[in-house]
């Protein structure tokens, strides 16, 4: 069974407010759900990401979030 609407099929606001969310409520999700919602939310946060990924391949990467930006603080 899937659960969730199929991430290609959402629009922009959809996919950043539904990974929003999904972050939101991770730490609680890690440290209190049971083991199947822990599994299923983790699959569907792989899932947007994925799709988050696949629409923007050249995202763009902040420096500060490279080893050498590290390094250079």
């Amino acid at each position: 069974m899937t659960m969730g609407i199929d991430p290609s099929d959402l629009g922009e606001d959809d996919l950043f407010r539904e990974l929003g969310h999904l972050y939101e409520t991770r730490l609680e999700a890690l440290r209190h759900a049971s083991d199947q919602a822990y599994a299923e939310h983790t699959r569907r946060t792989a899932q947007l990401e994925a799709e988050y990924l696949r629409r923007y391949p050249g995202r763009e990467v902040d420096p500060e979030r490279l080893r050498e930006g590290a390094r250079a603080r």
